[in-house]
């Protein structure tokens, strides 16, 4: 039952788009075979041996909502990229006065030391001071985040931004993408995704360095890596040490509540191990294999390994081994993507939660009186492809709801000024504010909402599902789906000029239309597509920021077929668009 209800992500293929809809690939949720996992000797032989060509669009610098990704196999993830890109942010951050360590943080992933090698080189070369990790391990994107955040924090308690010794990071991942990918991604002095002037000045800066990359300057790595320019810094205790002012350990303790933990073989293993010391807690890091070819997940919807916690496909052997008798160990079970900036949450005799069904447990459950030190006006965040059950909860509790566009990037602003508390995304990312208001991360983290999903089942004595229950009694059910399709790099361009105008319908799935959205309600920014609502459904269709597909997103509060009713006429706005 978990398996079905569960099933969020579904792929149609351009060929089959119209005729059979809500295919997924034959082997998902399969475990992997040996033909599904990557040569890791040949990615990295291809990270130095294949040249990009700049006059080629696939192969050049582009920043996504998340940083520059691609695969190595591909030409669009190499040394010449990183260098360029590395230079490019060295330039960057000396015109913006960042004077500062810059915090470098990788995941696991097979291309992602080879590129933090490559990205010491440059950025010593141009006298970066550059803080890596003091046990030469990876380090997980919030815990750059954070390590940025308090280093920028004035003697007061302000975030500073600008003046003397500011700090800013890299993340070296491509987050929960395959084991082919890799991703560089930077964080400037607020700690979180940098704004879209600062991504595109360092695009082009990298694109026009791209073709003649071997004339950068670099420091030979034996060379770098031992000048003073590169300090060792332990981000492990110092994020550890810190996870007090913002999660609750002490009810946690005090339940017994016994808390699992599959890391998916990412960042975040040699964390939580630390928690148990510190706080006294029981958590179980179910899976601790760390292997760059993944050999141990089971297969995503679309037939590749992905390593989504909040993938009912990605996370089906560890739900099939815990269904199997280990749930025994366990109260309920969380998960982080290899650079923990993405959670998943697991409860017995359910599964895999619906990520935008655990945001709606989450915000009633801390602004329902659990965090007292909060600004008292302090809004929830969501992005305005999650669901609607956060706006009706939203409204029970009488808190504010501040919609934005797909990004976490949109939410860095308002946990900084305390516009909101929370900020949470349908795609399993989610950050909020520290117990006394003040800002923890302003990217997503993974580890705090498997932390918080054991605070909540230790003081409410119901796990994250049982409250879930609990709200569609309430406010009603709902089905949710997004659907992602192949397209190309000149069809995604085209989103960008959708208009409402676009929409001739005047009724969706039999509901009259109430909005034909472009821009977001919470902070009128374009959202690179369009959304439509009525009532009781909704659908929003926009290209995705990382990978050569668009996305379309729906949900119905009437019924499955509604919903499916609503996809149905989506895709053929789409199609039009895109045909136009």
């Amino acid at each position: 039952m978990f398996f079905e209800q569960n099933d969020t992500y579904l792929y149609i293929s351009s060929r089959l788009r119209g005729t059979i809809k809500g295919m997924v690939a034959k082997n998902a949720g399969l475990p992997a075979t040996p033909a599904d996992l990557i040569n890791v000797d040949e990615v990295i032989g291809k990270y130095y041996d294949l040249v990009p060509d700049p006059s080629i669009a696939e192969q050049r610098v582009i920043f996504g909502t998340s940083g520059h990704r691609g695969s190595s196999l591909k030409t669009s993830f190499n040394e010449a990229h990183i260098v360029a890109i590395a230079q490019a942010i060295a330039e960057y951050r000396a015109k913006a006065g960042v004077t500062g360590p810059l915090y470098l943080g990788r995941d696991t992933h097979a291309l992602s030391e080879p590129a933090t090698r490559t990205a010491i080189e440059v950025l010593v070369a141009n006298g970066v001071r550059v803080r890596i990790d003091s046990r030469d391990d990876v380090v997980p994107t919030p815990v750059v985040s954070q390590a940025i955040l308090t280093h920028n924090r004035a003697a007061d308690g302000s975030q500073r931004f600008t003046g003397n010794d500011i700090a800013d990071g890299i993340v070296v991942t491509p987050s929960h993408n395959p084991p082919t990918d890799g991703g560089f991604k930077y964080d400037p002095p607020t700690g979180g995704p940098a704004p879209a002037e600062a991504t595109n000045a360092i695009a082009a800066r990298a694109n026009e360095l791209l073709g003649s990359y071997k004339s950068v300057k670099r420091t030979p790595y034996e060379q770098a890596i031992a000048s003073d320019l590169v300090e060792r810094f332990d981000y492990r205790e110092h994020y550890v040490d810190d996870l007090s002012n913002v999660i609750d350990f002490d009810v946690i303790r005090s339940s017994g509540v016994r808390l699992g933990i599959d890391p998916l073989g990412g960042a975040s293993v040699n964390y939580w191990p630390l928690m148990n010391e510190k706080y006294g807690l029981s958590i179980d890091v179910v899976r601790p294999q760390v292997d760059p070819t993944w050999s141990f997940m089971t297969i995503d919807h679309d037939g590749k390994i992905r390593m989504d916690p909040s993938s009912p496909y990605a996370m089906k052997g560890l739900v099939d081994s815990l269904n199997n008798g280990a749930w025994k160990k366990y109260d309920l079970v969380g998960g982080t993507d290899p650079d923990a900036d993405r959670h998943g949450i697991v409860c017995p005799d359910w599964g895999v939660m619906n990520p935008n069904h655990y945001i709606a447990v989450c915000v009633e459950y801390l602004f329902g009186g659990n965090r007292p030190g909060w600004p008292e006006n302090a809004g929830i965040g969501k992005t305005l492809v999650s669901s609607s059950l956060i706006d009706r909860v939203a409204t029970s509790i009488g808190a504010r709801l501040v919609e934005v566009p797909v990004g976490f990037k949109w939410f860095v602003d308002p946990l900084f000024s305390g516009e909101v508390a929370f900020g949470g995304e349908e795609s399993s990312g989610m950050s909020f504010l520290r117990k006394d208001g003040r800002v923890w991360t302003t990217d997503k983290d993974g580890l705090i909402p498997d932390l918080l999903a054991a605070e909540i089942t230790a003081r409410t004595g119901k796990n994250p599902a049982q409250l879930h229950q609990d709200q569609v009694s309430r406010f009603g059910e709902s089905w949710y789906r997004r659907i992602d399709t192949p397209t190309t790099l000149e069809q995604k361009q085209k989103f960008a000029h959708l208009t409402g105008d676009d929409v001739t319908a005047t009724r969706l799935a039999g509901e009259e239309i109430t909005a034909k959205l472009t821009t977001a309600p919470g902070n009128g920014a374009a959202i690179g597509g369009i959304k439509v609502t009525t009532a009781n459904n909704w659908f929003a269709a926009r290209p995705s920021g990382t990978e050569n597909i668009y996305k379309v997103y729906a949900e119905s509060f009437v019924s499955p077929d509604a919903l499916d009713k609503v996809l149905d006429e989506a895709t053929d706005v789409v199609d039009k668009a895109l045909e136009g």
